[in-house]
């Protein structure tokens, strides 16, 4: 009885890893057993930096709102306070666009703030 060795499933894995190191540099992009560690290190980072991207873009939201806050005399703590003591609910993303693409509104939610703050 001839031994089997299952080739088509075999190619078909490798040709499907190769197909994912395409572009890589030197060996990692023609040879199976380099390409295979690269590709496994590449999908790890792109899993983890999936969820890293949303806590980089609420830093940045923050920074953001900080920066307009204080110019404005209130810091970014005493401005979400002031906000959810006048119970305008605004996530960080919407008060970032609007402080930089309306200000004038966004000095409108900052003297809120200051008056909740105050009462």
């Amino acid at each position: 009885m001839p031994r089997a060795s299952n080739g088509p499933a075999t190619l078909a894995r490798r040709k499907k890893v190769l197909k994912k190191a395409k572009g890589y540099f030197g060996n990692k992009s023609r040879l199976f057993r380099y390409a295979k560690d690269a590709v496994d290190r590449a999908e790890v980072y792109a899993y983890r930096d999936r969820r890293k991207k949303k806590t980089e873009f609420r830093q940045l939201w923050i920074v953001r709102i900080n920066a307009i806050c204080r110019n404005n005399g209130i810091n970014y703590s005493r401005f979400i306070n002031g906000l959810k003591k006048a119970n305008i609910e605004m996530d960080r993303k919407q008060l970032s666009e609007l402080a930089i693409h309306d200000e004038a509104a966004f000095l409108a939610l900052i003297e809120k703030a200051k008056e909740a703050q105050t009462a």
